[in-house]
């Protein structure tokens, strides 16, 4: 079912798209919905790091115009790598959502953000900052590939990716 979505013009159900394109990526069901947007997508950019939040902060500022943020750290639950500060900025710069193989802190915040977050689990612990990593490459997370362009569709139901148009 269609719906009007702040994300974008029109959301479609994961079980929905699921059913219209049965090749479809689907991430494996281990992320859990922190963000206060439990329906969103866009576009994917992707950033590979391990343990080290710089890169992602990087991204975040840069104008989201509606894409979402998967963030591989390899499922890490060593620490943190988007919390309530990372989050406003995401918010600020238009991204739809972030996805995060790994952890996020700062819950309280975070659900007060209209922002779509999914990640493993929580973590007080913050990232390094010194800046590794990998932006705009292919990320295979979750028994799933996920190349930039994508479109990621996450609901309550689950994450969809389907193959960037050409």
């Amino acid at each position: 079912m269609s719906e009007v979505s702040p994300s974008g013009p029109a959301f479609t159900a994961t079980a929905d798209l699921s059913d219209a394109h049965p090749d479809a990526a689907v991430l494996a069901p281990i992320f859990r919905g922190y963000g206060g947007r439990p329906r969103f997508h866009g576009p994917a950019a992707t950033v590979r790091v391990q343990d080290d939040n710089a890169l992602v902060r990087a991204m975040l500022e840069e104008p989201g115009g509606g894409r979402v943020l998967v963030v591989d750290n390899g499922g890490s639950l060593n620490c943190a790598l988007v919390g309530g500060i990372l989050a406003q900025i995401a918010v600020r710069s238009g991204w739809a959502g972030v996805i995060v193989n790994g952890c996020v802190r700062d819950t309280a915040e975070l659900a007060d953000c209209d922002l779509g977050i999914r990640a493993l689990a929580t973590h007080p612990r913050r990232s390094g900052k010194r800046g590794p990593g990998e932006r705009d490459v292919p990320l295979t997370l979750a028994g799933a590939t996920i190349r930039p362009g994508d479109q990621v569709h996450a609901d309550e139901d689950g994450v969809v990716v389907l193959p960037a148009r050409h």
